[in-house]
């Protein structure tokens, strides 16, 4: 993988170099205000809480201004605390944040104030993890770019899980158009799912800064599952370039969201051919050149496929979608990537009766070129190309095909060709062609000079994203090679503890908080009388010792938790009976600073006699909620996941399973899971009730719909048994998304409608 880095001048001139150690925050602002070029400010290892660095001076390119930690990844930046920059030639080398939150809308900015912005100054070696708000929906960013000519390189983010995009460029204004910056060699570690929009791990500008000229170059870097929302980048301004990148199983797509005259060139998008949320590129607007990319077990769809040309909105406002246009995509390579061409994605001309004439995307990808292109599949593929909409617009040249012989019926866009792979790594396998292919040649190709390897196309040409040759590995998942020198994702995996509790006063409650993460309590036989709530604040496992179940009876105040799930709360409970009084709930989170995610797991119990099973709270988030072969009864309410109101995409889980379970005299919100607005990039919620049974529920459900799931995305209802349940709808599906039910039971309890078009709030 060819290497793009710019010399940031990072050494000192020796008759200006001064040093100044400080201890404290008076010191270090006093050393700041008295740095002239040349100078490094270092700060003392140990931790800074609660200190809002403003770091302003002038340096020269020879003789920069540089603060920096006196031991990298040993000064640590904690509590409310951030870091902003402004003037030239400014260096900031090895901070450490985590365990806190910025008091702004950043925690490294490069501005100070409007006007007052960084120029030609770099931040490096440093590390953002889980430096998150307390609530979700407060939105924020870990870098935020101004200026000009600045450098974001060999750093390590991850972990954010409130809203905003984990880096930003901003656009607005002559100080920040045309910046040049390049964001190089960093690793953008795992971003949890997010459950919503505004989930991005890097934006460049916004919807009405998009006929603005960015020229941001974003190269070398490794996005490690990166799972915030459907975009991993979202390009909004003009002239960008996105080179040399790994995608490794981050679910999401690198997206020309607004702007023009995109460069998204020599990147990998590595899937694992079970994940459909892994994706490629999606297209919007106009000028794109997409070039030697490869894709390899990509089998997202839609939104997510390996390569999606987007419909646009004719005459579309900024903020929507412009059509494609004079977009070049060539010499790519397709590796075991299902359907991996689809175009008119997001058409929605059927839901014209519901959405007004603004929001509908007709117009298809014009003076568009699909040249030069390899796809192999190893198992044979029967839609190849997928036309959503119409890809009259589409010029197809030069592309080839081994689909093991499979009829594909494009035959007039790409050619079926007999060619082997070569294995060059683990997740690089390259076609090996013994036979000439002719090379379409259109306006501008002699510019493509370069192929994925940076191997030179000017003496030896070749379809696809490589030429033909010996190939080297360019092992690229060497993580070494990505973030910063002093900090590695990298654990060791252990074996979990095993602690046995007792039903003796507090044992339980003991032994939960002493234990560690990923430990496995394991109940012997008998009652376990808890009077308060048993906080889960780490991974850990509950279940029974032997066969006889252990039961829990919880004799706690009125609408408090048995299990109060707490940030980093991920509770696996199983084949344990659970008793209250009627009046408390099983689980619930935090109702507030829930600043991080939650996950629960229910095997093989028991529960009754509570007024809720499940309460989630406004702004938390659980990635997964399972209840499998379990049997809940003589509750008020089932699983209540229906606070996020906002109507702006949001849900409170990703994944909600029900599987093998029995819901008997539940009265109301059996199942209530809810995500409101109108926006097709919001693609998630996923909900699975399977081979279940619902008798004698609902008497109280206001709707009188058993299941309520509106605005989620992902709905399958299959094998399950419905009776005696006192409403007039088991369950709404959305016909339009991707709601689905079969083999289903419906005895005395209504039944189950399709609404095509289900009418949603616009969120913009």
């Amino acid at each position: 993988m060819s290497i793009i880095f710019v010399s940031f001048g990072c050494k000192k001139e020796n008759n200006s170099k001064t040093e100044v150690f400080v201890t404290n925050e008076s010191e270090l602002n006093e050393a700041i205000s008295k740095a002239e070029a040349g100078n490094t400010i270092i700060m003392a290892n140990g931790v800074w809480k609660d200190i809002q660095i403003k770091f302003i001076g002038e340096g020269t390119e020879k003789a920069p201004i540089t603060l920096k930690a006196q031991t990298p990844g040993s000064v640590f930046i904690e509590g409310v605390s951030n870091l902003e920059m402004a003037g030239n030639y400014l260096v900031v080398n090895g901070l450490f944040f985590r365990n806190g939150y910025t008091p702004t809308n950043d925690v490294i900015s490069f501005r100070v104030s409007e006007k007052k912005v960084a120029n030609h100054s770099r931040v490096t070696n440093c590390v953002i993890v889980d430096y998150n708000q307390l609530q979700r929906d407060k939105d924020d960013h870990w870098v935020q770019l101004y200026g000009k000519h600045n450098q974001f390189d060999h750093c390590y983010l991850a972990g954010k899980t409130n809203g905003g995009p984990t880096l930003r460029v901003d656009i607005r204004g002559n100080q920040s158009i045309r910046n040049y910056h390049q964001i190089v060699n960093n690793h953008f570690g795992p971003r949890p799912r997010k459950g919503g929009a505004r989930g991005e791990t890097i934006q460049l500008g916004g919807s009405f800064s998009s006929m603005s000229p960015g020229n941001t170059i974003i190269a070398n870097n490794l996005f490690e599952e990166c799972n915030g929302e459907v975009e991993i980048i979202s390009s909004k301004t003009n002239f960008n370039e996105i080179r040399n990148n790994v995608f490794y199983k981050s679910e999401g797509s690198v997206v020309t969201r607004h702007g023009n005259y995109a460069i998204i060139d020599g990147n990998y998008f590595i899937g694992d051919g079970v994940n459909k949320n892994y994706g490629g590129i999606r297209l919007v607007n106009t000028g794109h050149w997409i070039t030697n990319n490869y894709f390899y077990n990509i089998i997202g769809e839609n939104f997510r496929s390996a390569l999606a040309v987007m419909n646009g909105i004719p005459k579309s406002p900024l903020n929507r979608y412009n059509q494609v246009t004079d977009v070049v995509v060539a010499y790519n390579t397709y590796i075991d990537c299902k359907s991996p061409w689809q175009f008119g994605v997001g058409t929605n001309i059927s839901q014209a009766d519901v959405l007004p004439k603004s929001e509908i995307r007709s117009a298809r990808a014009l003076r568009t070129e699909v040249v030069n292109n390899i796809i192999y599949n190893k198992v044979g593929d029967k839609n190849v190309i997928i036309e959503h909409d119409k890809a009259d617009g589409v010029t197809f040249k030069s592309n080839i095909i081994n689909n093991q012989s499979v009829n594909f019926y494009d035959t007039l866009k790409i050619k079926a060709a007999d060619f082997t792979l070569t294995k060059v790594s683990e997740n690089i396998y390259l076609p090996t062609l013994t036979n000439e292919y002719e090379i379409y040649k259109g306006f501008g190709f002699e510019t493509i000079t370069k192929d994925l390897f940076g191997n030179s196309r000017e003496t030896k040409n070749s379809i696809g994203a490589t030429v033909q040759g010996e190939y080297i590995d360019p092992e690229i998942l060497d993580k070494t090679k990505y973030g910063a020198d002093w900090y590695s994702n990298e654990i060791e995996p252990t074996s979990p503890n095993i602690v046995v509790a007792t039903n003796t006063e507090d044992d339980l409650e003991t032994k939960i908080s002493t234990s560690k993460s990923g430990d496995i309590i394991s109940l012997s036989p008998g009652k376990y009388y808890i009077s308060s709530p048993l906080v889960i604040d780490k991974t850990i496992t509950i279940q029974s010792k032997e066969n006889e179940k252990a039961e829990i009876i919880y004799t706690g105040t009125k609408n408090t938790p048995l299990f109060e799930l707490n940030p980093y709360g991920i509770l696996t409970l199983k084949n344990i009976s659970l008793t209250g009084n009627g009046e408390q709930i099983v689980f619930s989170n935090l109702k507030e600073n829930m600043s991080n995610h939650y996950g629960l797991t229910v095997q093989e119990c028991d529960i009754n006699n509570f007024n809720y099973v499940l309460k989630a709270y406004k702004q938390t988030f659980a990635q997964e909620i399972t209840f499998k072969n379990s049997t809940i009864s003589n509750c008020e309410n089932g699983i209540e996941l229906s606070e996020e109101t906002n109507d702006k995409g949001d849900y409170n889980v990703e994944f909600l399973t029900i599987d093998g379970c029995t819901f008997t005299n539940i009265n109301q919100n059996i199942i209530d899971y809810y995500r409101g607005g109108y926006d097709e990039s919001t693609i998630g919620g996923n909900l699975l009730i399977t081979n279940s049974t619902f008798k004698n529920c609902g008497s109280k459900e206001q709707n009188k719909i058993l299941l309520n799931h509106r605005g989620i995305v992902n709905v399958a209802i299959h094998n399950n048994s419905f009776v005696d349940n006192k409403v007039k709808l088991v369950a709404l599906l959305w016909g339009a998304k991707n709601n689905v039910a079969s083999d289903n039971t419906i005895r005395n309890s209504g039944i189950i409608k399709t609404e095509e078009n289900l009418k949603q709030k616009l969120m913009y």
